[in-house]
Parts: structure tokens; C-alpha cells; sequence
């Protein structure tokens, strides 16, 4: 038994079923607490400050997640997706491993955040969301805008494109925040990851000798004549034949057969 599975037995009944539901219904009331007065005040209490959390403000190392991600209607649309993710991952697995999976997301945001020096906000998390819906569900289709079908998958390799740009062009701290913060993904999903990739490797030298294998197959021949060079392959309805006048095992095609130079004894 894995040990996923014994933690599972053991602390299931503790799980938080419809995690995702509660997230999303207090990003939605701190989104609309946003525009009344002192909407702003209320965002302040909640964001992550690593200097103000080691002043005793422990809060902070959670209720960064309830902060809405933009200030635009959009921000709805965007909560909303990042809940579908949340709640399908959670049908999928159970709840207990959903909730591993999310709340090791957020020890791994906190960690980066404070080996960074710097706050910290939900976006690696909800952006792990994405990556783990496309590793189970890669050809699943999504309408963007409500207008345009879009793979899930295309939209993780954008995530893995912004990820890979902050590890290499991004100053340390945003590297530190964008590897760190997606450790749950690894966590779970490393193992097939560095599998499929080693499966890939190994598959691509035994592609290129097959394909070269072919290659060579498809350009064999089993006649030719000795004069012109010519194979069943240019002309398929030609016949060949051996002459036994000639000293050796010559072989010619039929235009050549009696007009050729015989080969000396």
C-alpha cells in the first residue's frame, strides 16, 4: 500500500470536500468587499508579508489565496475556471488527495516566499491546478472567450512557457517563486513525468534506426542489370535474366541480354 493511500485511511475523515467552493465564494465576497469603502484596507490585512508574519500576523500565510486575482469583471470568469479545475481534480482523486495536493501547494508558495524575501499571491498555485488538469486530461476542450475550442493541453504549455521564462530570465527571487511554488505538481506527477521522458529518450534513437531501417528496405532491389543499372524497382514489368555465356554471375535486362559485351573466361 502506497504511502498515499495510509495517510488517506488514516486522516480522510479530516478532508475538506468542496475545497474549491470555499475558495471561490470568498475570493467572489473579498472581490465585491473590494469596491466598498475600504475595500483596499481589507486586501492589505490579507496579503502575504513575510516581515509582518514574523511580527505574529500568521494569518497571512493563508488568506493570500482569497485574494481575487485582478480587479476587473473578468476576475469572475477567471475564478471560475481555476474552480472547475479545483472541483474535477477533486472528483477525480478524492477529496483528501485534492486537498494534499492544494494545501502542499501552499506550503510551497509560502516557503518560496520566504526563501525569496518577498509576498507572495496565489498564481503558481492556481496555475498548478492547470498543469495537473492537463496532465490527466490533455485533449480536454475548453471554449475560450466562449467562442474559441481550446485544448487544456495548449494552455499548460503556455504555463510551462511563463514558468521556464521567470527560471531563466526573471531576477532570483521570481526563479525562486516560480520552481518552489509548483513543487506540489512534482510532487505528484514527477515520477511519470521523468518516465515519459525517459521512455521518449530511449524511443527516439530506436525511431531513427527503424525509419533508416525502412529507408534502406524500401531502396533494396533483387535484380539489376550489369549494362544499365536498371532494377525491378524503375521498370517493374521488365524481365532479367543470367547470361551463361558470361564468366561469373552477370545479370542483364532484356534490351541487354543478347547485345552485351560478354565477360572473358
Amino acid at each position: 500500500m502506497s504511502l498515499m493511500n495510509k495517510l488517506e485511511r488514516k486522516f480522510g475523515r479530516y478532508a475538506i470536500t468542496n475545497l474549491m467552493g470555499y475558495i471561490f465564494a470568498i475570493n467572489g465576497l473579498v472581490y465585491i468587499l473590494s469596491y466598498v469603502s475600504r475595500g483596499s484596507r481589507l486586501i492589505a490585512q490579507l496579503q502575504f508579508d513575510p516581515s509582518l508574519i514574523l511580527q505574529g500576523e500568521i494569518w497571512r500565510l493563508v488568506t493570500f489565496i482569497f485574494i481575487p486575482p485582478g480587479s476587473s469583471i473578468w476576475v469572475i470568469f477567471i475564478l471560475y475556471f481555476y474552480y472547475f479545475l479545483g472541483t474535477s481534480l477533486e472528483h477525480g482523486w478524492g477529496s483528501f488527495r485534492f486537498n494534499i495536493y492544494y494545501f502542499t501547494g501552499i506550503i510551497g508558495t509560502v516557503l518560496a516566499a520566504f526563501l525569496a524575501g518577498q509576498g507572495a499571491s496565489a498564481v503558481y498555485l492556481n496555475l498548478s491546478l492547470l498543469l495537473a488538469f492537463a496532465t490527466i486530461e490533455p485533449d480536454f476542450t475548453i471554449l475560450l472567450f466562449f467562442v474559441l475550442p481550446v485544448k487544456i493541453k495548449y494552455l499548460a504549455w503556455l504555463g510551462w512557457l511563463a514558468i521556464v521564462f521567470a527560471a531563466l530570465v526573471e531576477p532570483l527571487p521570481s526563479k525562486v517563486m516560480a520552481l518552489v511554488s509548483i513543487l506540489n505538481y512534482f510532487l505528484f506527477f514527477g515520477r511519470d513525468v521523468f518516465a515519459r521522458w525517459k521512455s521518449r529518450a530511449l524511443a527516439y534513437p530506436r525511431r531513427r534506426a527503424f525509419k533508416a531501417g525502412s529507408r534502406q528496405s524500401q531502396g533494396a532491389f533483387i535484380h539489376k542489370c550489369t549494362v544499365c543499372g536498371m532494377t525491378e524497382k524503375d521498370d517493374p514489368t521488365m524481365d532479367f535474366r543470367y547470361c551463361s555465356r558470361c564468366n561469373g554471375h552477370y545479370e542483364y535486362c532484356m534490351p541487354h541480354l543478347t547485345t552485351h559485351e560478354h565477360a572473358a573466361n
